[in-house]
């Protein structure tokens, strides 16, 4: 068994400040994109992808469901769809601003495009620290690592 050193962060607070930081930096990055609600992304059977999220990210995430008045992932509307339980009826995010990296970095060709790998390399890797600080066990599928976080938060 690897040698792993205790983590550093003992509150959840400077972690998720970190994702958030994570997040304002991809914001401010020069990366053409076009996303104007579209939410193509957000239907992972349209895709063939569900978003992965590492512990600090679903903290996050979980943080902002509780905002928006919810205990527990939403189940989601049209199971035949594939559409992201955190959807609205009206299609909109009710995480929006707590979106996880993997949203922020689209799926959808409408938009853009997936941003490269080498474009995000240094931001992914700064979430993974945050998981490992956390004692994660890196990325989990989006409704996996919501209801894990949801019991935490």
């Amino acid at each position: 068994m690897a040698y792993r050193p205790t983590p550093q962060i003992k509150t959840t607070a400077p972690a998720l400040a970190e994702v958030r930081a994570v997040y304002e930096e991809l914001a401010a990055r020069p990366i053409e994109r076009s996303c104007e609600g579209r939410t193509e992304c957000c239907h992972f059977k349209l895709t063939g992808k569900t978003p992965l999220l590492t512990k600090g990210e679903a903290l996050l995430a979980a943080k902002a469901l509780r905002a928006a008045g919810r205990t527990r992932v939403p189940e989601t509307t049209n199971e035949a769809s594939g559409a992201c339980p955190m959807l609205d009826a009206r299609n909109r995010c009710i995480i929006y601003e707590s979106r996880p990296f993997a949203c922020r970095t689209h799926f959808c060709a409408a938009a853009g495009g997936p941003y490269s790998r080498r474009e995000v390399l240094d931001l992914i890797r700064r979430l993974e620290v945050v998981d490992f600080q956390l004692n994660g066990t890196g990325p989990h599928a989006l409704g996996v690592a919501l209801r894990e976080a949801l019991l935490q938060t």
